[in-house]
């Protein structure tokens, strides 16, 4: 139970980076990639198949 808490919380901080770096790059370099601004919630969470 501890160690689901302790990966629990790694994967919280692991989705709050990945959504603050994507959120620093530009609309464009978004585009560039395949993505919009309101991709950013599930490519940060590893549900984006698009």
């Amino acid at each position: 139970m501890f160690l689901s808490l302790i990966r629990m919380i790694r994967e919280f901080r692991d989705y709050q980076r990945n959504v603050s770096e994507l959120s620093q790059l530009s609309d464009r370099e978004l585009a560039d990639i395949g993505l919009d601004r309101s991709d950013i919630p599930r490519v940060a969470s590893g549900h984006y198949h698009g």
